[in-house]
């Protein structure tokens, strides 16, 4: 039963993750990461990862989309290059996304595998060891990703202002 809802979700995942890419609205583009976001939810949830599950919903659908969407709410969506953005940009992303999805592939095949610890029966998913795990090996990576959401926060703030 856990494979049928991962699998659901999987796919409903992969269906919103789409419509962030094609939508042209800003609006719907955000509507659509919130529900794919609620999605890799329910994937925590079917796993057992319930904490992760409310983190991503507390943190990702709850904090960062209203932040994103007050933004986008700034944005003047009368504008008509927003009829065609991605028109004269659409190659040379695709050439920069496959690079950068090579890249991380390779970086990813490099990493060293992980060996097998021989630490007591921990559950990994309460609260406390996700908290200790947390801070001691990921606030690195939490404190990045906040400082490149406020840059993307400022570089649309500075594209509405400049009139890009």
């Amino acid at each position: 039963m856990i494979d049928v809802f991962i699998a659901f979700f999987s796919l409903l995942a992969v269906i919103f993750a789409a419509l962030v890419l094609t939508l042209r609205q800003p609006m719907r583009c955000a509507l659509a990461l919130v529900s794919h976001m609620i999605c890799l939810a329910g994937i925590y949830a079917a796993l057992g990862a319930h904490v992760i599950a409310m983190f991503q919903v507390l943190i990702y659908v709850g904090a960062v989309m209203v932040f994103m969407v007050y933004t986008i709410m700034l944005l003047d969506d009368r504008d008509d290059s927003y009829r065609h953005p991605y028109a004269r940009k659409i190659v040379p992303a695709v050439v920069v996304g496959l690079g950068f999805a090579a890249v991380v592939w390779a970086a990813i095949g490099y990493l060293p595998a992980q060996p097998a610890a021989a630490a007591p029966a921990v559950d990994p998913f309460t609260f406390a060891a996700f908290s200790l795990s947390f801070m001691k090996y990921y606030w690195f990576h939490f404190e990045l990703a906040t400082v490149l959401l406020l840059i993307g926060v400022v570089a649309a703030w500075t594209a509405v202002k400049e009139g890009l």
